[in-house]
Order: structure tokens, then sequence, then C-alpha cells
């Protein structure tokens, strides 16, 4: 999810306009900082990052992109934080990002769900409520801090399978940035020139999935059983993205003052 995201808010286009002190919410015994030397061998601390980037879209949605790293401590006021940028800058929604391990097969288009707690915005993009019931992470205590805001969020997360034991899986990151590059209504993020081609990429991580696969008899039984699963499930959690992009801009327009189009 946070590579999917960082290609949103390219350094060449980004602008940080502010930043998260991390002292307060980190215990650093488990988040330590890390020493690093740069080319003048010049020693420097490199502490959590908690930073907003400001990146701007001709003809499109503006953004502004939070990364960082889930706070051990204090996370209200951390909640607080998100909340008071949002209100300066005028955002209109939230959208957060996520991955889950998940019994699902690396040889299937990954799927990718979505869901609000605002009841307008769930019937506008045709998704439902939040279900889960239990411990939380920062982006459920987000996502309530902003509804008491007033401010609609949404939650999109793709699932990875599970076995891939920590592999890298780039169709999982491609699925999860094509839908929100619908919902927010913006153009994919073109890759940099020294990055590989996305679809080779897919194929590439695709045929060491398969080897892997390949190599254990029951590991290739139990993916045969997740493909007949998988091709069994009907329909999609969420509208296809040119449906979810169409809902969302009619939800944002008619949530609207009149004097701000």
């Amino acid at each position: 999810a946070t590579t999917a995201l960082d290609e949103f808010a390219p350094a060449e286009r980004a602008v940080t306009i502010g930043e998260i002190d991390p002292d307060p919410f980190y215990d650093f015994t488990q988040a330590r900082p890390t020493v690093e030397i740069d080319e003048g061998g010049v020693r420097a601390l490199s502490w959590p990052d908690n930073e907003f980037d400001v990146v701007r879209n001709p003809g499109h949605r503006d953004l502004v992109v939070l990364v960082g790293t889930e706070p051990h401590l204090s996370w209200r006021t951390y909640a607080g934080c998100v909340r008071r940028v949002a209100e300066e800058l005028g955002c209109e929604v939230m959208v957060t990002v996520g991955a889950t391990a998940e019994a699902a097969p690396h040889t299937r288009q990954p799927r990718v769900t979505g869901s609000t707690t605002d009841p307008a915005l769930a019937r506008a993009l045709g998704i439902g409520a939040p279900t889960y019931q239990g411990p939380t992470g920062v982006a459920g205590v987000l996502q309530a801090e902003f509804a008491a805001a007033g401010i609609p969020s949404v939650s999109l997360r793709v699932g990875v399978p599970h076995y891939l034991m920590g592999a890298e899986h780039p169709a999982a990151i491609a699925a999860l940035q094509a839908h929100l590059a619908h919902v927010l209504g913006v153009p994919m993020p073109p890759l940099p020139d020294d990055e590989p081609d996305r679809e080779a990429e897919i194929a590439r991580w695709r045929a060491l999935h398969d080897e892997a696969v390949g190599a254990d008899p029951q590991l290739e039984r139990y993916v045969r059983m997740l493909e007949l699963e998988y091709d069994r499930w009907a329909e999609a959690e969420i509208p296809s993205a040119d449906d979810l992009a169409a809902q969302f801009e009619q939800f944002l327009n008619d949530h609207r003052p009149d004097d701000n189009p």
C-alpha cells in the first residue's frame, strides 16, 4: 500500500507542507531511529516520518498525501494532528489505503474492497459500511476522527496471497493504484525513468511465484483450490473503477457549497 501511494506523490512534484513530530508518538525501542552517512561523510539521524505532501494535478483533483509509520502512543492526539491539517487545507474526503493477507490465488486479479462509514457516500459509491469488529489500527481511529469532523472517508484494501511469505506482488500494487486513481479522479502516476515497466514487473513476479508454487505439490493443490473458490466469486465487492469514479465525483458535487464549484 505504501508503494502504491508513494507513486502519487513523486519527489519532483510533491511539496512537503508539514510533518508530525515523532517524539510523543513512538516507543523508540521498537521503532529505532537509524544513522545514515551522506556522500560527504556526514552522519545524521533519521526518525520515523509522518510528512504531509501536496500534489497539484492540473485539470484534476489536488491531493494531500500522508505516508507514515503507525504510532505506538497517543493515537487520539495523532489523529487530531491529521484532522487539523485536513481542516486547514479544506480537504473534502479522506481515502485510506491498505493491504491484507488473504486466502487468494496469485494467478488471479487481486481484489480491491472498499468501505465507508458515511451513509451518503456509501449510497453514492455502492459500497457498504465496515463490518469488522475488534481491535483496530490507526486507520480506524482516523476514520472515527474524520467522521466527528464531518469529513467523509473511504477505505480501500487490496488482498495479497498470504502464502507468498512477504514476496513482492506488483499486481496488487497496480490494482490498488488503479482503484485509487479512479476514486480520487486523478490519472495513474507515470513510472520514473529508472523504474521497470509495470506489466513487465507483474509478469516477472508471476513467473517467480509460479515457480515457487510448482516446487511444492501441497502448495500447488492449495492454490488450485483457491482458484476454484475465486472463480465462484460472482462479483467484486465494489463497483467497477469507472462507475466508482463517476459516483464519487457526483457525491462531491452534491455536497459542495454553491459558491465552491
